[in-house]
């Protein structure tokens, strides 16, 4: 059991609902595990103000937070500052305090691409199709971009307000990289089947395979994958949707977003810290039985 003292340190996380989130467990094993004098704690601001908190965080002397559904773009308007990431994705899933100042970051990209690499494999330099363009989507991408992929392609459901909101971003990752990244219509298959033929990984960032839409896939069918395909599909619960389900038996590389959980906290840790978390040990605890 940890000692809090006067001097410990403030961490958390800041949403609605939180009460599921293993991210306290993790966090707080790993300053134990490094002996640090931090504590990490979940709060839930169901009917809160957002602003209130926010301030309430910094002048108690948090040292930083993380933000989780659905305050990811709302938080930006409270920040001082935003990392290149940040600005690019439009959203905040890391507050870092400083000085009184908050600087909002995004580690959602960090844990896939840190995924990616913890899976054995290099995307630097090639191709991305990705299915869905909400907010794990965006960050993502960002990071892939900011990291060196050549081109992402994404594939979003044509809805006026959503896609337009992908457009945009398309031209900010264009404006801020030298990425090539192309917005198509879901409904696109034909499109959609050479884009995955052109590269290197398939990500599915939409919700199509989580519950209530666990029994659904979200590409038309096996023929658009082939054993030389990466494919990573977000969801993690259930630990094998339908397409991984498909892209294993296709003979693909495949993983699921438990370890992009992981990484992004990794990365939380480290903003806040200074210190790499001991992910080994993390890992072991709280993920090898999922």
């Amino acid at each position: 059991m940890m000692e809090i003292t006067g001097k410990t340190t403030l961490t958390g996380l800041i949403g609605s609902p939180v009460a599921h989130s293993i991210s306290p467990q993790m966090h707080n094993e790993a300053f134990r595990q490094l002996g640090l004098d931090y504590v990490y704690l979940a709060f839930d601001l169901a009917g809160s103000d957002l602003g209130t908190a926010v301030r309430g965080l910094r002048d108690i002397g948090a040292k930083g937070f993380n933000v989780t559904m659905p305050y990811k773009v709302h938080v930006l308007e409270y920040m001082d500052e935003l990392t290149p990431a940040a600005k690019i994705a439009q959203a905040c899933n890391t507050v870092i305090i400083k000085d009184g100042r908050l600087t909002g970051h995004t580690t959602d990209g960090i844990g896939f691409m840190s995924s990616v690499s913890d899976a054995g494999h290099d995307i630097i330099g090639k191709k991305m199709t990705v299915l869905g363009c909400g907010g794990a989507a965006t960050a993502i991408c960002t990071q892939a971009a900011l990291d060196g992929v050549s081109d992402i392609d994404i594939f979003q459901l044509k809805l006026p307000e959503e896609f337009d909101r992908a457009l945009a971003f398309a031209d900010r990752v264009r404006e801020h990289t030298s990425c090539n990244i192309h917005i198509y219509d879901f409904a696109d298959t034909e499109q959609m089947r050479k884009s995955v033929s052109e590269s290197a990984i398939l990500t599915n960032a939409t919700n199509v395979g989580m519950a209530p839409h666990d029994d659904q896939c979200p590409i038309p069918d096996a023929s658009m994958l082939f054993p030389e395909l990466i494919v990573c599909d977000i969801i993690y619960n259930p630990r094998k949707t339908k397409l991984y389900q498909m892209a294993e038996a296709a003979g693909c590389s495949v993983f699921n977003g438990l370890y992009m959980l992981l990484f992004q906290g990794a990365a939380s840790f480290e903003c806040w810290t200074g210190q790499k978390m001991p992910v080994d040990i993390i890992r072991q605890k709280f993920f090898s039985h999922q």
